[in-house]
């Protein structure tokens, strides 16, 4: 017997890789079914390569009685309204959305840092997704901090486009088609030009002067990592349609050079190292489109530190960022609690 599974806000770029990924893992499905907002009811949608279509179901009268896994990747907004309504009916939420990561009722899931979290999710009935630059970073921090305790990162990240939903992406290619044609470039969704310029900027500003992405990161990986660690981190938007990239720089309280930095992340779940010190010997956004992995690359001593690394970290935002991670929490839920397929 399989699971019944609800994709709410599967017809935005998350919704429809989860759904792809899903069918792609052979996730262990009786019933799927695609949930929208009423302007998407009615249309069809495709369950991965699978051939098979799905009616997309109004959220507003959808009824997650005997279903067991939501998947939520629907924003804030309608997460606060229907997450609760489905986790008191039984369904265990899984939300992409930063509204719950912060919760200290609700677990804050990335199955190859902390699975064991997982098992508070009976307090609410939901599990929190982290951000997608965070995801990314604390699969690579993991083995590490296990081998020599991480004390301080410092990080810089590179978005692309698709962070900010189909509307980011849509501009970065409006933008730089304008330009190639001589049109006037207009921001809509970002504050200044995307196309052929860098951002640093992504979210909203707080008091001290960082963004609200840059929090994230501080507090989703001392969560989901470890509560000593100190992170501070600069979030910049790049004119990159998918993939976040990262540069790391990583203090320890014990020795680790760099030579056995590689032979931990080499073995480590979730990571592929390509670190070649020649052209091209590294991984850049581009190349892990459609790959589930975390790339780690350019993995240095940083010698203006006693015990500190720089290394490259790149992966598919849409993927283990988001929607990956979430069917990798249902796979783990499934495998420790719920049991079923």
């Amino acid at each position: 017997m399989g699971y019944r599974v609800a994709v709410v806000g599967a017809t935005g770029n998350v919704g429809r890789e989860m759904l792809n990924i899903l069918a792609e893992r052979e996730f262990p499905c009786d019933e799927i079914a695609a949930v929208a907002s009423s302007r998407s009811t009615g249309t069809e949608i495709e369950y991965g390569d699978t051939g098979k279509m799905l009616k997309v179901k109004n959220i507003e009268h959808f009824d997650f009685t005997g279903w067991d896994i939501a998947l939520f990747a629907a924003g804030s907004e309608p997460t606060k309204i229907y997450a609760p309504k489905a986790a008191a009916a039984g369904c265990v939420v899984i939300d992409n959305s930063s509204l719950y990561r912060m919760d200290p009722d609700v677990p804050l899931i990335v199955p190859e840092v902390n699975p064991d979290a997982i098992d508070g999710y009976t307090a609410r009935n939901i599990i929190a997704n982290p951000n997608c630059s965070t995801a990314q970073m604390v699969v690579a921090l993991k083995p590490l901090h296990d081998a020599a305790t991480i004390k301080r990162v410092v990080v810089s990240t590179y978005q692309s486009t698709s962070g900010a939903g189909k509307a980011g992406m849509d501009e970065l290619f409006t933008q730089s088609r304008g330009i190639f044609v001589g049109d006037a470039v207009e921001p809509q969704k970002f504050t200044k030009q995307i196309a052929f310029n860098v951002i640093p900027h992504i979210d909203s500003f707080l008091d001290d002067g960082f963004t609200k992405e840059e929090w994230k990161m501080v507090v989703e990986t001392k969560k989901i990592l470890d509560p000593k660690i100190k992170v501070v981190a600069t979030c910049v938007r790049v004119p990159v349609f998918v993939g976040h990239s990262e540069a790391i720089n990583i203090e320890f309280e014990n020795e680790l050079s760099a030579e056995a930095a590689q032979d931990i992340l080499r073995e480590a779940p979730g990571i592929m190292l390509v670190d070649k010190r020649e052209d091209g010997g590294y991984v850049t956004p581009v190349e892990c489109v459609g790959d589930g992995a975390t790339y780690v690359s350019r993995v240095r001593d940083d010698p203006t530190v006693d015990n500190g690394l720089v290394l490259w970290c790149v992966s598919d935002n849409l993927r283990k960022g988001a929607a990956l991670n979430a069917v990798q929490i249902a796979e783990l839920l499934g495998r420790r609690h719920l049991k079923k397929g």
